[in-house]
């Protein structure tokens, strides 16, 4: 019953990770791209409202420049997503346009959102380019960004990020596309008889429990922040879905209520 209240839906966040647009640290995967660009614009023009939050700029940005091995300082770092992110709304531009869908790209840092005049003229900006049938493509502002305690402007994550653009929004249903299939009982490359969760109502100490692992050397995300993404979904009475994103037209079964990946919803 809690699948068949997708179909209802219409304001969406997809997440997608480095992972996904990427088929190794060094080579852009453009046919998922491509395939991307083709499902969300296909589900913008039959009615729905989307937006896009995209990880990858640094894993681009490496591959622009022949880099096969992350940095580790800092500014190598922020260097690489000024060279990637560039690149990579260029990809997106260029894959959209082909099905006649306009993008737009918003890059957010963390003290944005959190100020309430920012962050009220952020909710605006994304309203006027839904009204017009944009589809927003979000990223954090790497270049930008630091984490330092008194002035934090980073947000650690882009599962962090979209839930909280999720919020901002007030969308119905965030989607994170990633390189599993869902949330398993136990981490399935550890234990090959793990089993995947189809339905979580409420996170507890357990649900934490079975979030363990790193995100990939381009990528910072691993299964315990995508949980806690799915709690402020939760705690703001919408639903969030974590699945694989191999095959970006999976989000056409999912938006007709099948039962793909894991949905986290209270009910």
């Amino acid at each position: 019953m809690k699948r068949q209240a997708i179909k209802e839906m219409q304001r969406i966040v997809i997440k997608v990770g480095t992972n996904t647009i990427m088929k190794t640290v060094s080579d852009v995967d453009f046919r998922k791209i491509d395939r991307l660009a083709f499902v969300l614009s296909a589900i913008r023009q039959e009615g729905r409202e989307v937006i896009l939050v995209s990880s990858g700029a640094v894993g681009v940005g490496a591959s622009t420049l022949g880099i096969d091995e992350y940095p580790k300082a800092i500014e190598d770092q922020q260097a690489l997503a000024a060279v990637g992110q560039s690149v990579l709304m260029g990809h997106y531009g260029r894959f959209f346009n082909h099905y006649n869908q306009q993008v737009a790209q918003i890059l957010l840092t963390r003290d944005v959102v959190d100020f309430p005049t920012s962050k009220h003229n952020v909710q605006r900006s994304l309203e006027s380019l839904l009204a017009r049938g944009i589809i927003p493509i979000i990223n954090e502002n790497d270049v930008v960004a630091v984490d330092e305690l008194n002035h934090q402007t980073k947000f650690g994550d882009n599962d962090t990020l979209s839930s909280i653009v999720a919020g901002l929004c007030e969308a119905d249903l965030l989607v994170l596309m990633s390189d599993v299939e869902g949330l398993y009982t136990e981490n399935p490359q550890d234990n090959p008889e793990a089993e995947l969760i189809s339905e979580v109502k409420a996170i507890d100490e357990s649900i934490h429990e079975m979030a363990s692992g790193k995100g990939s050397e381009f990528s910072t995300g691993g299964m315990a922040t995508k949980i806690k993404a799915a709690e402020r979904m939760l705690n703001n009475d919408s639903a969030m879905l974590i699945t694989s994103g191999d095959d970006p037209t999976c989000l056409f079964q999912i938006l007709e209520g099948d039962q793909i990946g894991t949905l986290f919803m209270k009910g």
